[in-house]
This record gives structure tokens, C-alpha cells and sequence, in this order.
């Protein structure tokens, strides 16, 4: 078990506080294992085993707690034998009626600290979010970086080959078990298709009552083959009325933005940067954990440059950035990253093989008159390949930076 400091480190400021800490994210990307760090991280301080209270509404043994009254009363009762601060860990809340209503009960009624995980970005949405209102910090939890999978190989290994961790870490993604299988082919799709039936049904299907899943089905996989390609919802509705299903643009757009929900999906907008302004019907889609994309459509390897973007994107995301795709000129810059007042221009590529494509991952860099830092990126080249200001650098070395 690896630490996970990046997200240790923005969790730590609120120990001990009456504030409700708030870890979501996709099934399955580390969410019960970060309430085990806190834990561990709270008992090296002196915290006692038992003055934890952990839950998990997942497990069919604590199917009657998913009753508000039912949870109050076990907790409650629960708290009566701890001497001192109670640490409740709630694990995928989601699962538990009117869970807001309740939680607000635990901050009024006992010395508590509180954490709980969930699924869906909807977690504080309706009339109950008004009971947490201004007391509660929201964290999402992504699936490992690499600079995380080779953690893991550095705690674990005297030696391994770097190459070869990265190639697995392209096709099969970051998430957290996926290591403890040895990244082994058969068995890593197996377990990524399960997680994606599972991200579909439980937190896309059932809680959306969405009953045309054969619909879903095919745009959800089409947006997975063209995954970090520009579209509307509208051109999703154009190409499936040319397979002859018809479905409006709005339909589609409910079902993305249920897998959104569900942390499936990543939508980046995208910006001109002449004029500042969104260009609201024109998004690119990315995916939590590429791997999901090896498992339900393949070619990770093959459509490496889509690839290549996915995993940049992602890593911009757990860096703390807000992430457009800019647009300046009649030519796209993959991304335009802000954070507090910082701002970074990235493109992604997989070689800078000859100078047409040198001069087109440079050009429209170029073309921007501000100081920012800006950056391409490329994971074949052995030649650092910088000029003008802009600096050329390897995947492998941009993924391996702090990621503070």
C-alpha cells in the first residue's frame, strides 16, 4: 500500500475539524483505501483503534443500515462506548436513504469526525444538500497516476524495467488492484470490464432509471473509441440516425452527463483564446482510467496518441487544474490548464518524426502572446526538441514531475 500523499496532503488540513470530508470518485480508484490512510495516518497521532466506526454500504451485511433511522441508532450506539472523538468512515453513501439528513445529525449530536465516500458527483445535489450546506469539503479520488504505479514497484522490487511498467501502464490504466495482479493481460480485462459493468448498472443505469441500455450501450462506446476526438451531442445524434436509430441531442447529452456522474467520463470544453470564450457545443470526452478503454474497445497501444492525451489529461485533473482544449487561429492546443494563478499550454503527440509535425505541435503555441509556461509533449523522441520557450519533454518525465 502506497500513500497517496497527493491526496493525503489536501485531506490532512481538515483532521479533527467539524467539517465532513467527502472522497468520491469512479468504483473501484482507491476511495476505502484512503479511509485506511486516514486512519493509519490519525492513529500514528495517537487516535485509538476504538474510536473508529467504519461502514461500507456495499457489503449485503449492513443492507438494513441503509435506513436513515437504522444508521442513527446503530452509530449512536456505537459512539456510547468510545471514550473521547468518534471517527465515523462511511463507505459509498450513496447507498443510504436521506444520507445527508443523517450525517448532518452526527455533526449536531457528537464529538465526531466524520468521512465518507460515494460515486456519483450528485452526492449533494436536491433538498438534502441544504443540510451540509458550507460544512463539508469535497475530494475526487482518480485511479493511480504512474508516478503512483511506480511507487509501487520502488517499494515492492530492487529492480524492474521502467519500459515495460509504462507499455502496461498505456494499455491497461492505473487502477489500484490492477498491480496486484502483475498487470497480467487476461486477467486485467476481465477485472476492467467488470468494473465498467459495474460503474454502468449500479451508478448509471439504476440510479438514472435509464431504461434504453442498449442505447446507452452504443454511445457510450462510441464515445470510448473516439475518445479526446471534438463533438456535440448533436453529432452523436447525426451518426446514430445514419445506423438508423434515432435519439435526440438531448437524450444523448442526459446519458453523458449520467456517466459524468458516475466519474465515468471527463468533459473538457472547448475555448478560443482570442476571445476568451467557451465554445459550449464542442467538447472532448475522456476517461477516468484509459485501461477501461483496453478492456471495452481495445487498441490502447494502437490509437496511442488518444491514448497519450487520456492519461495527460487525467494527470492535469489530479494535479488540481481546470482544463479546457484551446483554440486559437483555426488551430486546437490539446490544453489550456489553470490553477489559482497559474496557467499552462500543452500539446500531445506521440513522435516528432518529421518537421510537418514539428511545425504542427509548435505553431499554435507559438501563436500565443502571453509568458505562460507551454509545453509539448511526446514519448518516443529521444531528442529534446525545445525552442522559441516552449519546452519539449517526455511523457514519462512530465507524469514523473511533483504533482504539487
Amino acid at each position: 500500500m502506497i500513500k497517496r500523499e497527493l491526496y493525503i496532503k489536501r485531506i490532512r488540513p481538515f483532521f479533527n475539524k467539524n467539517i465532513v470530508k467527502i472522497l468520491v470518485g469512479m468504483r473501484r480508484s482507491g476511495k476505502s483505501v484512503m479511509l485506511q490512510l486516514i486512519k493509519n495516518e490519525l492513529m500514528e497521532t495517537g487516535t485509538k483503534e476504538e474510536q473508529f466506526i467504519y461502514i461500507n454500504f456495499e457489503s449485503e451485511k449492513n443492507s438494513q443500515l441503509k435506513h436513515p433511522e437504522a444508521l442513527y441508532k446503530s452509530v449512536s450506539d456505537r459512539i456510547e462506548k468510545i471514550t473521547g472523538k468518534a471517527y465515523i468512515m462511511l463507505d459509498e453513501i450513496q447507498e443510504v436513504e436521506e444520507w445527508q439528513k443523517v450525517i448532518n445529525s452526527f455533526m449536531v449530536d457528537f464529538d465526531a469526525d466524520i468521512y465518507i465516500t460515494g460515486s456519483n458527483a450528485k452526492l449533494l445535489s436536491g433538498e438534502f444538500a441544504t443540510y451540509l450546506a458550507g460544512r463539508y469539503v469535497e475530494i475526487v479520488i482518480y485511479p493511480f497516476s504512474y508516478s503512483e504505479v511506480l511507487d509501487l514497484y520502488k517499494a515492492d522490487k530492487n529492480d524492474f524495467d521502467e519500459n515495460k511498467v509504462f507499455l502496461e501502464y498505456l494499455q491497461f490504466g492505473g487502477m489500484p488492484f490492477l498491480y496486484g495482479i502483475g498487470y497480467e493481460p487476461e486477467a486485467s480485462i476481465l477485472y476492467l470490464t467488470d468494473i465498467y459493468n459495474s460503474v454502468i448498472l449500479k451508478d448509471v443505469v439504476q440510479r438514472n432509471r435509464i431504461r434504453d441500455v442498449e442505447l446507452l450501450d452504443r454511445i457510450i462506446k462510441f464515445i470510448i473509441s473516439n475518445v479526446g476526438s471534438t463533438f456535440s451531442s448533436k453529432s452523436i445524434s447525426d451518426y446514430l440516425k445514419s445506423e438508423q436509430r434515432t435519439v435526440a441531442p438531448e437524450t444523448v447529452y442526459n446519458y453523458i452527463s449520467a456517466c459524468e456522474n458516475a466519474y465515468l467520463f471527463h468533459k473538457a470544453a472547448k475555448q478560443n483564446l482570442m476571445g476568451k470564450a467557451l465554445l459550449r457545443t464542442q467538447d472532448k470526452v475522456f476517461l477516468s482510467d484509459h485501461g477501461i478503454r483496453e478492456a471495452i474497445y481495445g487498441n490502447n497501444r494502437r490509437d496511442v496518441e488518444k491514448t497519450l492525451e487520456n492519461i495527460v489529461y487525467m494527470e492535469l485533473l489530479r494535479r488540481g487544474y481546470k482544463v479546457t482544449v484551446g483554440s486559437i487561429n483555426g488551430k486546437e492546443i490539446d490544453f489550456v490548464a489553470e490553477r489559482r494563478n497559474e496557467k499552462l499550454y500543452i500539446q500531445v503527440t506521440y513522435v516528432m518524426g518529421n518537421e510537418d509535425t514539428i511545425n504542427r505541435e509548435f505553431e499554435p503555441l507559438l501563436a500565443i502572446r502571453d509568458n505562460y509556461p507551454k509545453f509539448v509533449i511526446s514519448m518516443l523522441d529521444e531528442i529534446d526538441m525545445s525552442r522559441d520557450g516552449i519546452r519539449h519533454i517526455n511523457i514519462r518525465d512530465f507524469l514523473k514531475e511533483s504533482q504539487t
